[in-house]
């Protein structure tokens, strides 16, 4: 996969964090990874309705992207009930 392709992948999975849309994640993250992205987020949402992650910077080489992010929201409550 060419270095373009890799940090759009990176942004796609961005955007569906940002719009909270956890279908576009399940495409986008292999199902063997360790971290369950519904059960993560979902409560990170709750507590954080209006999160904004944006990419700062976005670095890509052979198959590993690194992105340096900024995150944004407000806190309106416990992320765990």
């Amino acid at each position: 996969m060419s270095l373009e392709k890799n940090k759009a992948i990176i942004r796609s999975l961005f955007e569906a964090l940002n719009k909270q849309n956890l279908a576009l994640l399940d495409e986008l993250i292999a199902s063997d990874f360790v971290v369950n992205a519904k059960q993560f987020m979902t409560p990170l949402w709750k507590g954080f309705p209006d999160l904004h992650v944006g990419i700062e910077d976005i670095i890509a080489e052979g198959d590993r992207v690194w992105v340096r992010v900024k995150e944004t929201g407000t806190h309106t409550g416990n992320i765990v009930d």
